[in-house]
């Protein structure tokens, strides 16, 4: 067990707008790629849409009151582009920047910081008609919007993210086809893997433009990456996986140049979007689930590919490793001189049981929990500057592909009426937070 973290330590949750909201085409709402890509047949589990998803746009004040009770700190959420410029770059709808500043007052109004995502993976569909972030006009679309968010909220919102996971957006969007827009097309992943960054760059120096007193910073999602075996061709896989999916976001950011592997790829930027990309950030999030082993494997485009593990796994597959998640905050602080760091996202699925009187008693969900803070705690300890950590998520939602079949909330919702009931790990969090830091299952 390690001890209590500091006083000012911040514990959050964390949402994104398309998983949450609902209200999909209502208030002058634009068409997302999201939108389209769960209308059409296959492409998502049971044929689930986000269309109502938890209804958050109507029940917004329910989940506040929820979170206060809970005693968080933060909550992170994404704002929806196409709810605010529904066509992605044209006429600003007033009725989508009421919903996120009634939302940001409730917030302040309950004594909970609003922390807000800029881009959560909810594109217009009319920029991606236009070839979305393989268009390298994107990127002045997604200043503009940034320009409008800081200057509407600014007086209210300290803590700015930019991104969320651009890693997901390039390679399961662009590169492999599984999340929306659902292209498969090895240039287009390249043009968007690079236009995400150059736009994370531009809306950073905008924000810094509109008020000099934000805190700005953007969240990737990391992982160790651990060969299979001794063999050399095994270490030499997990340093190209490593540089595939770790390297290519965080390099540009901190040492303004791409990994030798972008290069082989066929990625070669401009050395001026280089420069735009190395911004100075006042944090980093990272989200966290799970490590890869990786071993050799020739007939893969990187030659290496991921050893799958069967067993001590999340309902997602994804093997319970809470030591990753030390191993990555060290690696960040030496690596990357000494970044300010937050867990983002840190949660898990599971198959969650109803009790008799119909309770969810997640005693999985608590344990997997206590060891990834435990495991983050051991990291500060050793000198990370962890300053906070935002669980995945507060409530069961939309979870992309997956539709409503995976449950990572620490609230209970029957989507049929779209009840809220806490969980058993609800409680448990909310002790944590109480204690500044894990308490044993048994204390609730």
């Amino acid at each position: 067990m390690t001890e209590n973290l500091p006083e000012d330590f911040t514990w959050g949750v964390s949402s994104a707008a398309y998983q949450v909201e609902g209200a999909w085409n209502e208030d002058g709402k634009g068409e997302s790629i999201w939108d389209r890509f769960t209308h059409e047949p296959g492409n998502v589990e049971n044929g689930d849409t986000g269309d109502v998803a938890c209804d958050h746009y109507h029940r917004y004040e329910q989940d506040v009151a929820l979170m206060e009770e809970l005693g968080v700190d933060a909550y992170r959420f994404s704002v929806s582009w196409p709810r605010i410029i529904p066509d992605g770059n044209g006429e600003v709808n007033d009725q989508g920047l009421q919903f996120y500043g009634d939302l940001t007052e409730e917030l302040l109004d309950a004594g909970i910081e609003p922390w807000i995502c800029l881009y959560h993976w909810n594109l217009p569909q009319a920029l991606q008609n236009e070839k979305g972030w393989a268009n390298s006009k994107i990127v002045e679309d997604f200043e503009r919007y940034a320009e409008l968010l800081g200057e509407e909220f600014g007086g209210r919102v300290e803590n700015w993210v930019i991104l969320n996971e651009p890693w997901v957006v390039s390679n399961l969007g662009y590169l492999m086809g599984e999340h929306a827009p659902g292209v498969s097309d090895h240039e287009r992943f390249l043009k968007a893997s690079h236009n995400l960054q150059l736009a994370q760059g531009r809306a950073i120096e905008t924000l810094r433009e509109v008020n000099e007193n934000f805190r700005i910073g953007t969240v990737l999602n990391l992982a160790p990456i651990h060969p299979a075996s001794d063999d050399e061709k095994d270490k030499e896989a997990a340093d190209r996986m490593d540089q595939y999916l770790n390297r290519w976001y965080l390099d540009p950011l901190f040492k303004g140049e791409y990994p030798p592997l972008a290069s082989r790829l066929g990625l070669n930027p401009d050395p001026d979007d280089l420069e735009a990309i190395r911004q100075p950030v006042d944090f980093l999030g990272i989200n966290y689930y799970t490590r890869q082993i990786v071993t050799h494997d020739p007939k893969k485009r990187l030659q290496s590919r991921q050893v799958e593990r069967t067993s001590n796994t999340t309902e997602m597959g994804w093997e319970i490793y809470p030591a990753g998640l030390e191993e990555l905050l060290l690696r960040l602080k030496e690596d990357y001189d000494d970044p300010i760091l937050y867990v983002t996202e840190n949660g898990a699925a599971f198959d969650d049981k109803l009790t008799k009187d119909g309770r969810v008693e997640d005693d999985d969900r608590i344990k997997f929990l206590r060891d990834y803070i435990e495991a983050a705690g051991r990291a500060k300890e050793k000198g990370a500057d962890l300053q906070g950590y935002f669980v995945w998520t507060l409530m069961d939602n939309f979870e992309w592909a997956f539709g409503y079949s995976k449950k990572f909330g620490l609230i209970k919702v029957d989507f049929d009426t779209c009840e809220r009931s806490p969980k058993k790990s609800y409680y448990w969090y909310r002790k944590t937070i109480e204690n500044n830091g894990p308490v044993p299952p048994n204390e609730i």
